[in-house]
């Protein structure tokens, strides 16, 4: 077996997999992450969810080169229908996608398997952070800790849930209730960037002459609580 280097993002998130987890990877684009688990011995078992013939292609590719056969399974399925009882599955990662979409695979599962909950998620949107995290609190998990990285010009939040309840106001449910208040560089700088691009947004309504519209007002609202929680 060869060495899986990661990108700093999925290095990030591999750090919160948890020791000898019988993993699910949803969304696993390559299995970089499940065969780095495995050839570091980080994990027992992985399995890689793939919506899509050509994804899936990559994730057997993936298993041959690293020589992860009956250890890293691939399975085409929509979303976490692809973890079956049988994988005895403790943790799930769904990372590299939007938060809408991650919200309704967690979602589409919840109603149709009775609820079903998962020891821990490790969770990494590329957007609409709060919808992950308001979906999670409206569905008894409670987040557990969050990291912000940077990739370019890109900005990654993590998201780790595992079971019980929680309560977040909105400056958490946005913002996160660990990164706002650890408030690091990476953080500032994700915030500073939306705060000008805010303002873009801004001076091109009171152009059009819509500075009096709803829009303009809920764009305002949204800049106040940028600048009160880089403050």
């Amino acid at each position: 077996m060869n060495p899986v280097h990661l990108s700093p993002r999925l290095e990030a998130v591999a750090n919160y997999v948890p020791e000898g987890a019988y993993l699910a990877d949803i969304g696993s684009d390559h299995a970089y992450l499940p065969a780095h688990l495995l050839v570091s011995r980080q994990i027992k078992y992985a399995l890689a969810g793939e919506v899509a013939v050509g994804p899936l292609a990559n994730v057997q590719s993936e298993i041959i080169q690293q020589n992860l056969q009956g250890q890293l399974i691939a399975r085409l399925a929509n979303g976490l229908d692809a973890v079956q009882t049988s994988d005895q599955i403790n943790a799930v990662v769904i990372a590299g996608m939007g938060g809408l979409l991650i919200r309704d695979i967690l979602d589409r599962d919840w109603q149709k398997n009775n609820q079903r909950q998962f020891p821990t998620l490790v969770l990494q949107p590329n957007t609409e952070e709060a919808a992950v995290r308001s979906w999670l609190i409206a569905h008894q998990y409670q987040v557990k800790a969050e990291k912000i990285i940077q990739e370019g010009k890109h900005f990654y939040e993590i998201i780790v849930a595992q079971p019980g309840f929680q309560e977040l106001g909105i400056f958490d449910l946005q913002f996160g209730p660990f990164l706002r208040r650890q408030a690091g560089p990476v953080f500032s700088a994700k915030w500073s960037a939306e705060l000008q691009r805010i303002n873009l947004i801004l001076d091109r309504l009171v152009v059009a002459q819509k500075g009096d519209s709803v829009t303009y007002k809920e764009w305002q609202a949204q800049k106040k609580k940028i600048q009160e929680v880089l403050r």
